[in-house]
């Protein structure tokens, strides 16, 4: 066998070698994988979301309701009356923005503190305010500003709007698309705004211990990033080696003409 022969045979050899190592196995791809789940019974899982405390930049809808329409246009940022184009800018620009001293700014009662609160003790405290002003007045407080983002190994990455008060794990990847089957189920960062700065944490979609874990539930302004597997730096030398073998190739074909022309 001569050179060219043996070299070609090795090369042969290291890309079947590269695709073995390129395949993703069946098993990293399933999650919460647990023998005790059976599909006769529901297995119970207790797990309860904690309730959101809001924090400086959170941005709240507030909304006045009273038989008085000219009293509640007064108060309300945007009049009743008026059509509401529903998108972030109108949502921004109608809504109030918690400052950085854990206030918001309202018509007549002025800077009031929401920071710490949930959504409810919130519209509580921002009723018993209005009450002054207002005689059977009904307030209605939103929070407008719950965004995550969710960037790595999914099929659409990007920021998503929420337009709910609860969202899992699973509901946010699914808004991304699910994960690529490169994308480690075991290694997701998930990062979360704390009141002394970011905190990280590592999620494993694969441990059924997740649904009764805190970070089962998403909060606002969570970033997911999903970790690639080992496998991708792989297929990408893998390409690349398919580039080489037809260089490869093309100038050992070369040499063969050349010599026998010579």
């Amino acid at each position: 066998m001569d050179f060219y022969s043996k070299s070609s045979v090795y090369l042969c050899l290291l890309v079947l070698l590269l695709l073995g190592s390129a395949c993703v196995p069946n098993k990293k791809l399933v999650y919460f994988s647990d023998p005790k789940y059976n599909t006769e019974t529901l297995t119970p899982i207790t797990n309860q979301p904690g309730a959101y405390k809001l924090q400086s930049r959170d941005i709240l809808s507030v909304r006045i309701k009273t038989l008085d329409t000219e009293s509640s246009d007064y108060f309300n940022i945007q009049p009743e009356n008026s059509f509401f184009n529903i998108n972030q800018a109108s949502v921004y620009l109608n809504s109030y923005s918690i400052d950085d001293n854990g206030s918001i700014t309202l018509p007549e009662v002025g800077p009031l503190q929401v920071a710490g609160l949930t959504v409810p003790e919130a519209q509580q405290k921002i009723q018993e305010a209005f009450s002054v002003y207002l005689n059977k007045a009904t307030i209605l407080v939103k929070l407008v500003s719950f965004k995550i983002t969710i960037l790595g190994e999914v099929r659409n990455p990007g920021h998503f709007y929420i337009y709910n008060n609860q969202l899992t794990v699973l509901e946010g990847l699914g808004m991304a698309g699910d994960l690529t089957d490169f994308g480690n189920r075991e290694n997701i960062t998930l990062l979360r705004q704390t009141d002394t700065g970011v905190g990280a944490v590592v999620v494993d979609l694969k441990n059924p211990q997740l649904l009764s874990s805190e970070f089962y539930y998403l909060q606002p302004n969570d970033v997911l990033y999903v970790q690639p597997l080992k496998a991708k730096a792989t297929r990408g030398n893998l390409n690349t080696l398919n580039v080489l073998s037809v260089i490869f190739g093309a100038v050992s074909t070369a040499i063969l003409v050349l010599n026998y022309v010579n």
